[in-house]
């Protein structure tokens, strides 16, 4: 029989952290899908079957981490072990979420860059390309369709489309003046800037649940200052490290420093860090090309875990293509800048959940704190557009736009496109019918 006091914690079940520890594991392995996809199977598993978490605690999770710049369904994963197990629950929680698809990823990277050139393969990724181009498309479409509710947040979006695409615009500014006009829409045009509600937070029992009730989840600014220096020591030793052995304008630092950036400015998930890494990586550092980048995408969507992992496969293409540790090393330098790479795109995120959990709570609804983030979702629909229609220049047109129009690019994009929007067709199967179409294309030429 569970005592009342004064601040009564809401009932959760005791979970085992071995139990914890095993669904963790397995969720690794099959969180398909993309964000939407993996945050299903979490509810129905934790919430529906398991009934580990209620149904509040769950939404009050989820809307947090809508808030949040990167990967959402991974930093619910985090919150959601954090509730149960504390500290090293959300670590234990966050960390198996990522390194299943982090090992497939290398394997399927390094495949890539030593058969690639194979017939057979050329074939698959090339009718995976033109599917990719329809994805990215459909992504600007779903996220515009859930955000731009009004005039004002349209302009938004068409205004990021055009400074990126006819001045080229760096991302991070595009990002900022969208933030900075939310924040000044909020005071003058409240009502255009509210987004999305907040979930209900009343339990199955009926009763408000509040997650600040349970004594670890309580906000105190000790343990706020202890989890950031931590935070900061973790980034800044391993940062420090590689500038003493390698210098500053070694690539695994530049990567370091680079995606350390890129993970503070997803806010809209995957798709949004994209227009970002191809500026930063193809068109500045030179890390890959664009037809690798769309490539790496179409490997990114068929392994489970978080889309952002794609940034895994940039850093192993950057460190095979560069050579790093000389031409008998290739897959030693591959793997060490994937694994540069992910430790500086996931740490911010384990960050602002151990930290921010109890202190972000009592930010929900709050306009002034919603109202950026609703003006740069807004203006990440234009930019995801241009990512598009930069892909879909590059898969139909392949050998310029003073060739031909590669026409079975073409209508592999338009069947993809098809199955995606009005056939409600999964990403994966998406992209397996693809892959077929191009090695059935292959075999008949």
């Amino acid at each position: 029989m569970r005592t009342e006091t004064k601040d009564t914690t809401p009932d959760i079940p005791r979970v085992r952290f071995r139990d914890a520890l095993l669904f963790w594991l397995k969720l690794g392995f099959i969180s398909f899908g993309g964000p939407a996809g993996q945050i299903a199977i979490m509810h129905q598993e934790l919430v529906e079957k398991r009934r580990w978490i209620s149904e509040s605690r769950f939404l009050h999770a989820l809307n947090y981490c809508m808030l949040l710049p990167g990967p959402e369904a991974q930093q619910l994963a985090t919150y959601l072990g954090w509730l149960m197990h504390r500290s090293w629950g959300g670590i234990v929680a966050g960390s198996l979420f990522v390194l299943p698809s982090l090992l497939i990823l290398i394997g399927l990277s390094w495949i890539y860059m030593a058969h690639g050139h194979q017939p057979l393969i050329a074939a698959v990724f090339w009718g995976i390309k033109p599917a990719v181009t329809a994805i990215v498309l459909h992504a600007a479409w779903r996220i515009g369709s859930r955000t731009l509710n009004n005039g004002l947040l349209w302009a938004i979006a068409l205004a990021a489309f055009a400074a990126i695409f006819f001045l080229h615009v760096p991302f991070p500014a595009i990002v900022i003046g969208a933030a900075v006009l939310g924040l000044v829409g909020s005071r003058f045009a409240p009502t255009k800037f509210s987004g999305r509600p907040h979930g209900d937070t009343t339990g199955v029992s009926g009763k408000p649940e509040a997650a600040a009730t349970l004594p670890h989840t309580r906000f105190r600014w000790s343990r706020l200052a202890s989890v950031l220096i931590v935070g900061v020591l973790l980034w800044s030793l391993p940062m420090a490290g590689l500038v003493l052995v390698f210098g500053w304008d070694h690539l695994l630092t530049q990567m370091g420093w680079f995606f350390t950036k890129a993970a503070l400015l997803t806010f809209g998930g995957a798709y949004a860090v994209l227009p970002y890494v191809y500026q930063g990586a193809v068109e500045h550092f030179g890390w890959l090309t664009a037809a690798q980048m769309i490539d790496g995408l179409a490997l990114g969507e068929t392994t489970p875990g978080p889309l952002i992992m794609v940034l895994a496969y940039v850093g192993f293409i950057g460190g095979w293509g560069k050579a790093i540790f000389g031409p008998d090393a290739l897959l030693l330098a591959g793997v060490t800048a994937a694994m540069i790479v992910t430790w500086f795109t996931f740490l911010p995120s384990f960050v602002f959940i151990l930290a921010g959990g109890p202190l972000v709570e009592s930010t929900h609804g709050k306009l002034a704190f919603t109202a950026p983030l609703t003006a740069v979702t807004a203006a990440v629909v234009g930019v995801i557009l241009n990512l598009a229609l930069f892909f879909a220049g590059h898969v139909l047109w392949p050998a310029g736009f003073d060739a031909a129009l590669d026409a079975g690019s073409a209508a592999i994009m338009l069947a993809a496109a098809l199955a995606l929007i009005r056939f409600k067709r999964g990403v994966v199967q998406v992209i397996g019918g693809a892959a077929a179409s191009g090695l059935l294309l292959h075999w008949l030429t």
